[in-house]
């Protein structure tokens, strides 16, 4: 007999009871943002998040409500290639179950990529030692159709080589207050960007960035400064006179959420976990 509030709690038919073993899982979800509020539950029931979609799916194939814990909430209309969960459960399903199982459940915009069992000491969250984001640049004289929602299109002409030698400012560890969002919740805005690579794909502008972690809004700040460095609205020196002043109201515009993309997360080896293929698929490899 099984406790209909806590399923791990079982019972035999003299009413003793029993925890149910339990199960961690690790799974890769790939999801186009554009329909979503973002990643993590609202307190607004009607809001639309990823984590919903994604625990209502796997909570039919494991046959008892699942929460999932995520390497990083993205934020509202932001996309993933390489979000990685872990969950616990009290059933046993393997890889094909998870993954075919859970997709057949899950909108078209979302879609879990691989699935595996885990050790109980991984942890999507707190085991990641990296994570790495692309932001996504159309610069075109006319604005696209068919990636409107992919990407962030500007109609200016962008000078990589003044963004480059801007965006240099920024790598290693530094206090990014000016590059957070106002209403950031985390305690500490200090973060270690690793690299911050620009190069053109196609008529694409990809912003490359690897850190140990980022703040709410950061990639997005971090693209409307070198955005208006390279339209040539402001030196390349601009970068680090906005990182030192502290001040988020010294930071210039938000840049939109569209082209950003979280496509990796890198985790101790021990865990060996399938790596990623870093995304989004319509860009040509890069290392």
């Amino acid at each position: 007999m099984t406790d209909p509030i806590n399923p791990a709690i079982q019972g035999d038919a003299e009413g003793a009871t029993t925890v149910a073993p339990s199960y961690r899982y690790a799974l890769c979800i790939e999801y186009a943002g554009a329909a979503y509020r973002g990643w993590q539950i609202q307190r607004d029931d009607q809001a639309n998040s990823i984590q919903a979609e994604v625990e209502a799916a796997l909570s039919k194939i494991a046959n008892h409500p699942v929460h999932v814990i995520c390497a990083g909430r993205t934020d509202a209309r932001v996309n993933a290639t390489y979000q990685i969960i872990h969950f616990d459960s009290q059933v046993q399903r393997d890889e094909r179950a998870w993954v075919l199982g859970s997709n057949s459940h899950l909108p078209d915009d979302i879609a879990v990529r691989w699935a595996m069992p885990v050790s109980n000491d991984f942890h999507a969250r707190f085991s990641a030692l990296e994570r790495r984001y692309r932001y996504l640049i159309y610069s075109s004289p006319v604005k696209p159709a068919i990636l409107s929602r992919g990407v962030t299109w500007t109609y200016k002409t962008l000078d990589i080589e003044h963004m480059r030698e801007a965006a240099a400012y920024l790598i290693g560890e530094h206090d990014f207050t000016s590059y957070r969002a106002i209403g950031c919740q985390a305690k500490s805005p200090v973060r270690e960007v690793r690299a911050l690579d620009i190069y053109p794909s196609g008529e694409l502008i990809v912003l490359d960035v690897r850190a140990n972690a980022f703040l709410h809004h950061m990639i997005r700040n971090f693209a409307g400064v070198l955005m208006k460095i390279g339209a040539g609205e402001a030196e390349p020196q601009w970068a680090q006179e906005v990182l030192h002043a502290r001040d988020r109201r010294q930071g210039g515009v938000t840049a939109p959420p569209f082209g950003l993309y979280f496509v990796d997360v890198k985790y101790p080896d021990e865990f060996a976990l399938p790596k990623s293929s870093l995304g989004p698929y319509f860009l040509p490899p890069q290392d």
